[in-house]
């Protein structure tokens, strides 16, 4: 999870691989508001600690750039029906909405949203930065911005590397990969170096300083680089910007970090 938990407080053996949801939101609530001129900046969340870190990130985003949350509305964890919350932005004239959702709520939430004809900037986390937003809800999704780093890999890839490893991946799994698919192999590609380099005496305390010393280069999802160390237990804060496009996620802007 790219909960804050995961590396705060400090603790010998927990290493965080995902940029928290606080900082992909403070990082680009405001500058997205800025950017697309917006005047009312609001948010639906899910009412539990992870719709609180993205509401909370982007509230202090919006404070980087001298504005503040105009709107908040959440929902109850497995609802299915957003309609009271997409009409009361919209009356309320919100121009960009923050998503505090997962999956099937972003779905639920945006398409609800359409069928008003209520169309504001929807801005995500990485929580909705998945295969499964297009794949469900289709065309309807277009639009929509969500927080990544580690890239869907798609079988027609414009990367030669990227494709050829989604063709393995099916033709092994006989299912398309998703970026689930490439945490998963990213993760164990950082455990694999750090075993290697702790050598024939793996043990907790061989293992943890390895991963100490262990510098991440980008991968060929374009995973941003990574390091640890002794007091340093989050790989990097670096985060960027993909937009559903013709049902199909594209990169639309460069790493950026907190400052």
């Amino acid at each position: 999870t790219a909960a804050r938990q995961m590396y705060e407080p400090f603790h010998k053996l927990k290493f965080a691989y995902a940029v928290p949801y606080y900082d992909q939101m403070r990082i680009f609530a405001g500058k997205m508001a800025k950017e697309k001129g917006a005047k009312k900046v609001c948010a639906m969340y899910q009412d539990d600690d992870f719709g609180l870190e993205v509401v909370r990130g982007a509230e202090d985003g919006l404070k980087d750039y001298g504005m503040s949350m105009a709107v908040k509305t959440s929902f109850k964890r497995g609802a299915t029906d957003f309609s009271s919350q997409m009409q009361k932005m919209a009356s309320e004239q919100c121009d960009m909405v923050i998503m505090g959702t997962i999956i099937r709520e972003t779905i639920g939430g945006i398409a609800t949203a359409r069928r008003l004809g209520f169309n504001p900037v929807f801005l995500g986390s990485s929580a909705a930065y998945t295969d499964l937003i297009h794949k469900l809800g289709k065309g309807a999704m277009d639009g929509f911005y969500a927080t990544m780093s580690t890239k869907q890999p798609y079988l027609d890839d414009a990367s030669p590397n990227v494709s050829r490893w989604a063709l393995k991946y099916k033709t092994a799994f006989n299912e398309d990969p998703t970026v689930f698919s490439a945490y998963g192999y990213n993760i164990m590609d950082i455990f694999g170096q750090a075993a290697e380099r702790a050598g024939k005496n793996l043990n907790t305390d061989t293992m943890v300083k390895a991963l100490e010393a262990t510098v991440v280069e980008p991968d060929m999802f374009g995973s941003a680089r990574m390091t640890f160390g002794p007091k340093k237990r989050l790989g990097s804060n670096e985060t960027r910007l993909s937009q559903l496009q013709n049902e199909r996620w594209v990169v639309v802007s460069d790493y950026t970090s907190m400052k």
